[in-house]
């Protein structure tokens, strides 16, 4: 009956609220939100409103994004309560709770503090938290009550997730029934609290997905959670609290992650203005490996073995007869049983890359070293296995494992050491085993001395062959397809299983000559697979040029060629994976362009500089790129640029540094001037494409099809009369005006300038550029560029002259 009074005084004021309008961020104790009306945040970032989902009449109190036309719900109050009707009212009553009232005055659901409440406000922020909060409280993250700590199926920046150990209050993601349906689901994702904390997907109450405990760089299973240029994240666990929680990089890019019971998986997407849609960024599970305790008590899921759940070393399968999916749950036995009488009869085996055994029954010191934490595990019968609890700078802090080890996978990023509890034969062969390996290695050695000693001998051979062929003494098809490439070689059959079969969802991308996959290898290392189309015009020479050319160069800023495969009509390149593709996809991206500030931009120009500067001097053979674009800079996980696809390449030996050709190779817009014209290349022509690059990477525009809307000229000609004109602001990327170091950007312009210069010998070498983009020293001043007039109509075209200025290349054999 206390409720139904307690209605009734909150209603009986009811008359004398009013209803605002739109556009207002708060609710006063004078004021009220009814269906039909929203709050919207101060920055217009999201509202808070009422709304029904699919076909249903039912209505909800919900948040969702402001100026994103997919309505996407990110938190609800009543989803177990919905409103039948569109009477529904929020209101603060006089004790200062917030409620939602429906049309017979019932509560459909409220929320109060455990304080006594002054004068309340509710208050829609900027990060899509709803408060509740006294007026004039001057501390801005003092909340009485806030909506971050009661989350639904989705996941915001600046969200904890996790656990208040002061009070023992949980925030956990909890899946919406279906999209159409808010209410509570069985899929749901929370910190787990045992001694040493992990991130669980549960089913109901059944572990479904674990990420595995943190290492103090990221989870030990959790593949999808590192380092990126999207968020950022931590893992807090002291003795107040135990969360994880993570925030934008750029307050322009907007992310959520969201636990989705249809699918069953966790999912991360990023809204893409351009495309005026949400796309994935990553998912959990990603594979069957990450499915919960999937090859049971010992048994390690290994991604690309067969079968998948493989007993770890010393254990055997507990079903001898088989070993199938039916029987992988049921896990692994040892082949020897430990006993506890001696403990010299006790030893442990390190078992490197995996992500760590669930942790329900562990235990934790984060004061101890690996050595103490070994004694200590040495010393109780009970304890399975140790590890380290923080691998940062050698590894630090001790984590034990007691009764079976279950949920064990090998991993290839974030992986861990651990030490199984084993007995000492295995530990004294294992070290037997490591001795062989030694022994294996010397001998190794000692044959590669002697083979490199006969390569001697018959490279000697091949340049007296290649010099007797270029007499016109031996056929040129004699010895062609036996040439040794010095590369590891795979099979198809091999890459076939990498990549699933070249299938469609590995595709990374498609350049000039054929495909490019991802690949996962059977130890789990990622590969990028190009599979030269049977179409391409990359004949088998090129093919070879390409391994040639990049087998020996070792180089941070070069991508590292791993191996080949020739089969049949099939020619096959095995590079390292790169996880953030190529550097076009960002600068001439609308959304992603916002990920690379000018700082990274910086950095990624130096470091094409300093691949080059490689290329041209240091390395081995004297080698001129010939295709040098933003779509062959490749970024790894850390955004560091990799120059990459060389199969238009050319080597020169000793002092050589130019050459001539009668089919010019390249790509449009990027060609120096008596390259495209005359065939002549040299070094200074890959300077010439740099120049276009680094252009292209400041102003986030290609340099052909670019063209200004008051006048006919390309990117060059465009920047040009800019720059010349003391306009440089209207030049650069827009999204880089707030990050920008002005000096810096427009030394770098002025550099690009001395680059584009119409005769070769006015551009500077890599070597000059180097210096000139790290040194404050005054700047020789660049003549006009070639190549600055831009697109002309066909008809005004037909009248004129030729130019070396407007150069027409489609008749040449371009890439």
């Amino acid at each position: 009956m206390g409720i139904f009074a307690f209605v009734f005084l909150s209603s009986s004021l009811f008359l004398f609220y009013f209803v605002f309008s739109d556009a207002a961020d708060r609710i006063t104790q004078s004021q009220s939100l009814s269906d039909g009306t929203n709050l919207v945040s101060k920055n217009g970032s999201f509202v808070l409103g009422f709304f029904s989902t699919g076909n249903s009449t039912n209505r909800y109190l919900g948040i969702w994004y402001n100026n994103i036309p997919v309505r996407t719900v990110v938190w609800v109050a009543n989803w177990r309560n919905p409103i039948r009707d569109s009477s529904g009212v929020l209101m603060l009553n006089s004790s200062g709770s917030l409620v939602l009232l429906s049309q017979n005055k019932t509560i459909a659901w409220s929320a109060s503090s455990t304080k006594e409440v002054g004068s309340p406000v509710v208050e829609l922020l900027d990060s899509g938290n709803l408060v509740l909060r006294e007026e004039d409280e001057e501390n801005p993250g003092s909340y009485l009550w806030q909506s971050f700590d009661y989350p639904s199926d989705t996941w915001l920046p600046g969200m904890k997730l996790g656990w208040d150990l002061r009070t023992g209050f949980e925030r956990r993601l909890t899946a919406w029934k279906s999209p159409d349906d808010p209410s509570p689901g069985e899929l749901s994702c929370g910190i787990e609290l045992h001694n040493y904390p992990e991130v669980v997907m549960k089913n109901g109450s059944k572990n479904y997905d674990r990420t595995g405990p943190w290492n103090g760089i990221g989870f030990s299973g959790a593949i999808g959670v590192k380092a990126n240029q999207v968020y950022d994240f931590d893992f807090v666990s002291n003795k107040d609290e135990v969360y994880f929680i993570y925030h934008t990089i750029k307050n322009s890019v907007i992310t959520r992650a969201v636990v989705n019971q249809t699918s069953y998986l966790y999912e991360r997407y990023i809204w893409i203005e351009a495309d005026k849609k949400w796309i994935p960024y990553m998912i959990q599970p990603q594979d069957k490996c990450d499915i919960y305790n999937l090859c049971g008590a010992y048994g390690n899921c290994i991604i690309g073995e067969s079968p998948i759940c493989q007993c770890i070393e010393g254990f055997k399968p507990r079903s001898t007869e088989r070993w199938n999916p039916d029987d992988w749950a049921k896990g692994c036995v040892r082949t020897t049983e430990l006993s506890c009488d001696d403990k010299d009869k006790i030893g442990f085996v390190k078992f490197v890359g995996l992500k760590l055994p669930d942790t329900t029954y562990s235990w934790v010191n984060k004061s101890m070293n690996l050595n103490e934490c070994r004694v200590k595990c040495l010393n109780n019968c009970s304890c399975m296995a140790y590890s380290n609890t923080d691998i940062r700078d050698g590894g630090s802090g001790c984590a034990l494992w007691y009764g079976d080890l279950i949920d064990i996978r090998q991993v290839a990023a974030n992986g861990q050491d651990l030490y199984i509890r084993m007995p000492a034969s295995k530990k004294v062969n294992q070290d037997k085993q490591k001795m062989k390996v030694i022994v294996a290695v010397a001998t190794v050695i000692a044959v590669v001395f002697g083979v490199l000693l006969i390569a001697y001998c018959i490279c000697k051979r091949k340049n007296f062959r290649e010099k007797m062929r270029d007499k016109g003494m031996i056929d040129q098809n004699i010895d062609g397809q036996s040439e040794d490439l010095e590369l590891p070689f795979f099979s198809l059959a091999i890459i076939a299983i990498a990549t699933n079969k070249f299938s469609s969802n590995n595709k990374l991308g498609e350049g000039g000559f054929g495909l490019v996959y991802k690949g996962i290898l059977a130890d789990g290392q990622e590969i990028a697979v190009k599979r030269l189309s049977q179409n391409s015009r990359q004949g088998l020479s090129e093919f070879k040029n390409e391994v040639k050319s990049i087998a020996k160069l070792q180089h941070r800023n070069l991508v590292r060629l791993l191996g080949y495969c020739i089969e049949g009509e099939e020619k096959v390149l095995i590079y390292e994976y790169m996880p953030n593709g190529s550097l076009d996809s960002f600068i001439f991206d609308q959304m992603r362009s916002n990920i690379i500030g000018w700082s990274m931009r910086f950095n990624i120009i130096c470091g094409i500089a300093r691949g080059l500067l490689y290329l041209h001097e240091d390395s081995r053979l004297r080698i001129i790129h010939r295709d040098l674009k933003a779509s062959n800079i490749l970024l790894d996980s850390k955004m560091n640029p990799k120059i990459s696809d060389f199969g238009m390449a050319k080597t020169f030996g000793g002092d050589q540094i130019e050459g001539n050709t009668n089919r010019v190779v390249g790509t449009y817009g990027y060609m120096a001037p008596e390259y495209a014209i005359d065939g002549l290349f040299s070094v200074k022509s890959d300077v010439f494409s740099f120049g276009i690059l680094l252009l292209e990477i400041i102003c986030g525009k290609k340099n052909r099809g670019s063209f200004h809307r008051d006048h006919s000229m390309n990117l060059v000609g465009h920047a040009w009369k800019s720059w010349k004109e003391g306009r440089i602001l209207e030049l650069i990327d827009t999204c880089l005006k707030d990050s920008c170091i002005m000096s810096e950007l427009e030394r770098c312009l002025h550099i690009s300038f001395l680059c584009l210069q119409q005769h070769h010998e006015d551009r500077p070498n890599m070597s000059f550029v180097v210096m000139m983009l790290h040194s404050e020293s005054s700047l020789l001043e660049p003549k006009e560029p070639c190549f600055y007039v831009g697109k002309t109509s066909p008809s005004s075209s037909k009248n004129q002259s030729s130019s070396t200025n407007e150069i027409t290349i489609t008749l040449l054999d371009g890439r």
